[in-house]
């Protein structure tokens, strides 16, 4: 039977471990024998093109074959030094998928790890989000996880018509048309190109299709914040 001070015990080291989690089992973000961490979003091209020369050609891109190892590795190493690049985020979650392994070969962490990197270390990056929801939506099982994401992402960037766009499909599939149909208006509006949001709603009665077209008056900025 545990003791009154060993359950306090217990508690303790639960919550230290939770605060301390993401740098101990995910890996911190500053290395000294590392190159970077950059920001994708802003790098130079001749800090993209030192990495991805290399480590993220289009063969690792299209997850064909790696340069100097294996695609697990190449895309570790380029997500060391961006660890918000969205295309190499893309690619390892598509390997996971691909392997059906969590954590792909020869890979570091955990592909939920490399999105928590992404993610702490550019908190306001809604792509890094949307990405990420994608994943757990391909996961299966996740779509609570996955909608979290998406919302976190629109509230950063609200006039991504990507963004809106996704979060319309992830609210038609949970049969809430009322907010799909308002997520539609709003990439359409933005100038979203693919039909299928649209003529599903349209198909189904809850919407004519029809968008403001004021909107697309609205300026498409990004208003990632680091935060």
């Amino acid at each position: 039977m545990k003791t009154l001070s060993g359950i306090a015990l217990v508690l303790f080291l639960a919550t230290t471990t939770n605060l301390q989690a993401a740098d101990t089992f995910c890996g911190q973000l500053e290395s000294y024998d590392r190159y970077g961490p950059f920001d994708y979003r802003t790098a130079t091209k001749e800090k993209l093109a030192l990495v991805e020369s290399e480590h993220f050609t289009s063969n690792i891109r299209n997850l064909i074959k790696g340069r100097s190892g294996k695609l697990g590795s190449e895309l570790n190493y380029t997500l060391h030094a961006f660890p918000n690049h969205h295309l190499a985020l893309q690619a390892m979650a598509r390997l996971s998928l691909r392997e059906k392994d969590t954590k792909p070969l020869d890979a570091e962490y955990t592909v939920e790890c490399y999105f928590d990197r992404g993610m702490r270390y550019r908190p306001g990056d809604a792509i890094v989000r949307m990405l990420y929801a994608h994943y757990l939506l391909k996961l299966g099982g996740r779509k609570d996880d996955a909608m979290k994401q998406y919302q976190e992402a629109i509230k950063l960037q609200p006039e991504n018509a990507n963004i809106n766009y996704n979060l319309g499909l992830l609210y038609l599939k949970e049969k809430n048309y009322e907010q799909a149909t308002e997520y539609a208006k709003k990439a359409y509006g933005l100038g979203f190109p693919l039909p299928g949001l649209r003529k599903n709603l349209m198909k189904m009665g809850k919407w004519d299709g029809k968008v403001d077209e004021s909107a697309n008056e609205e300026k498409n900025e990004s208003v990632d914040e680091d935060v």
